[in-house]
């Protein structure tokens, strides 16, 4: 028996394990390494065929330019798995960097460095707009990342770029301001990160900008706070001098406005019909609050939207989102199923809130086992089809997109004006994305009887899109068998 005198020592069978292990994983890595250039090498191939089709094409349209692209794209993104801008944004990458830097592709292909540094390397270089100096740059930073983590090697690259590109920041920056937008990533538990793409500059104002009103907000509960203390420790001084206790009455006790961490339940003094709110945020919740009613409630500085157009102009326009509860839910009977579109679980108070203040409510029937929708009624007036085919669709049926029904279009799979019916079965949402690939490429689409509609691509192959099924939740009153 081994008596090791480290808790951790490493014996001889655990040094044997662990080299063949490493030499395993170095394997692996490689492989995986020369799998992920060849991918890079046949999106390349393939965006080559869009390009060459857009250079046949006479029209000078930038839309009908991107079409080449996008019918690719969802040829890649129906055989990959993924959404199709997803698709489109590969195979421009793996364009750049067959074409541009072809050192990379081979670096990884040779295992000498991983995919993560040529994301690192892509990012970092594109701005370099002379080839010349873009594969000096490159060769430099390709030494530099075979021996270094991706890490290091972007803060590298970075610093390197900026010190050799030709190109001033002051153009580069324009180029960069272009890019500007507003982005969302749905997080779990009804929760979601809101994401806008700005000027530094504006960005950091802005973080700026909430922390000092949030710090206003916070003082603003902690003097209201100090002074209701105030007040009861008053009170209480007056009633104990009542009783023949000593009061402190020699004025020397003042509020001088620090702040104070201290919770008043009940109600102010001499206010019994006014309930007490103490705001017990953080700075950080205060800010996110601040920010979101400001988007959600304000007006922008400049508004160009005038008279019979928009009334009211832009501070006019109210926000929208589609709630789905079921009605169980809605009656307090269980805590789960609410979402946002169908898709986007959120809390069951906030889809009780929007649900009272709704002017209308659709009630759509579901299937109990596969919670496909059977049929949709509502007790207000509006179009029947176009309630059903929202409870239905949910959101746009092209594969993989997720963009809300209430912004997609109602498209008749076989066109209107080749004959095709204004019927359910002919209809279905597509967001302007998908219903322009449908009706500007070779791309044909047919709707089955259950409401599962049929992609056939320029190339013959077919997919499918079933409609989105409901999750219900059904309250079980017994007790676990446990």
């Amino acid at each position: 028996m081994e008596i090791s005198s480290w808790p951790g020592e490493t014996t001889t069978a655990d040094a044997t394990r662990m080299r063949t292990g490493l030499a395993g994983l170095q394997d692996a890595d490689a492989a995986v390494a020369k799998a992920q250039a060849q991918r890079i090498r046949s999106l390349a191939a393939l965006a080559e065929v869009a390009t060459g089709q857009v250079a046949r094409l006479s029209s000078r349209d930038s839309r009908e330019r991107e079409m080449p692209m996008r019918s690719v794209a969802a040829e890649v993104a129906f055989a990959t798995q993924v959404h199709d801008m997803t698709a489109q944004r590969e195979l421009g990458d793996a364009h750049t960097l067959v074409t541009q830097f072809a050192a990379t592709v081979t670096a990884l292909e040779d295992a000498r460095i991983s995919k993560r540094h040529v994301d690192v390397i892509l990012e970092a270089g594109l701005p370099i707009a002379d080839d010349q100096v873009r594969a000096a740059w490159e060769e430099t930073v390709l030494e530099y990342a075979a021996r270094q983590a991706p890490g290091r090697t972007k803060a590298y690259a970075r610093q390197l770029a900026e010190a050799v590109n030709p190109e001033g920041m002051t153009v580069r920056h324009a180029r960069a301001a272009e890019t500007r937008g507003v982005s969302i990533i749905d997080l779990d538990d009804g929760m979601a990160l809101l994401q806008l793409r700005l000027p530094a500059a504006v960005a950091y104002g802005i973080r700026d900008r909430l922390r000092r009103q949030a710090r206003a907000i916070r003082d603003a509960a902690n003097t209201e706070r100090a002074r209701r203390a105030h007040e009861a420790a008053a009170m209480d001084g007056a009633t104990e001098s009542g009783n023949g206790a000593p009061s402190p009455t020699d004025g020397s006790e003042q509020l001088t406005g620090q702040t104070l961490d201290i919770t008043v339940e009940g109600t102010a003094p001499g206010t019994e019909d006014e309930p007490v709110v103490d705001d017990t945020r953080t700075l950080v919740q205060i800010g996110a609050d601040v920010a979101a009613d400001m988007l959600l409630t304000g007006a922008p500085a400049i508004d160009p939207t005038t008279g019979e157009h928009l009334p009211g102009g832009l501070g006019a326009i109210h926000a929208q989102v589609q709630v789905v509860v079921p009605v169980l839910t809605l009656l307090g009977k269980t805590d789960a199923g609410a979402s946002l579109h169908g898709q986007i679980p959120i809390d069951p108070d906030t889809a009780r809130h929007f649900a009272g203040g709704a002017t209308g409510w659709d009630r759509v029937l579901c299937h109990p086992i596969t919670g496909t929708v059977l049929e949709v009624d509502r007790y207000t007036p509006g179009t029947d089809q176009r309630r059903y085919l929202q409870a239905r669709d949910q959101h746009c049926r092209g594969f993989g997109c997720r963009q809300p029904a209430h912004r997609c279009q109602i498209d008749h799979n076989h066109e209107h004006h080749d004959g095709g019916p204004t019927a359910l079965s002919n209809l279905a949402h597509f967001c302007t994305r998908h219903h322009t690939l449908k009706t500007e490429t070779e791309w044909t689409v047919r709707q089955l009887p259950d409401g599962t509609v049929e992609f056939t691509s320029p190339l013959g192959n077919t997919y499918t899109d079933e409609p989105p099924p409901r999750v219900m939740f059904i309250p079980d009153g017994d007790p676990p068998p446990f």
